[in-house]
């Protein structure tokens, strides 16, 4: 039951993320800072942009502090998933937290992987 949310369903693509620092004090300080950080997790396909959707569970506390792990799911329609499953796909996958922007591209491989969980 645990990792049932992380098996994609039909098409969607569904990452964890985990937020790992080792120190409490430090792991507490900077979980504080980044509460809503699930709601701006987004894959980037040739210029269309899904964005990611947190299971209920990992989403930030009423406090405003974060999950060190969130379970996120990314639904794409299936014009998405065509263009997702294109040898060379431009894929970004990005954080656009204010407190924390991040971005990186997909690699060949792992984009090809991907595209097999798309039924």
């Amino acid at each position: 039951a645990t990792y049932n949310p992380l098996i994609p369903n039909g098409r969607e693509l569904v990452a964890t993320m985990m937020i790992e620092i080792p120190d409490p004090d430090r792991r507490a300080a900077t979980l504080a800072n980044l509460g809503g950080i699930e709601n701006t997790i987004l894959i980037n396909v040739e210029g269309e942009t899904i964005i990611g959707r947190s299971e209920e569970s990992d989403r930030t506390d009423a406090d405003g502090k974060a999950s060190s792990v969130q379970f996120i799911h990314f639904p794409f329609t299936d014009a998405q998933a065509a263009e997702f499953s294109q040898p060379n796909a431009d894929i970004i996958l990005a954080i656009n937290h204010p407190n924390y922007r991040h971005t990186a591209g997909l690699a060949e491989d792992f984009r090809s992987s991907l595209s097999q969980d798309f039924d």
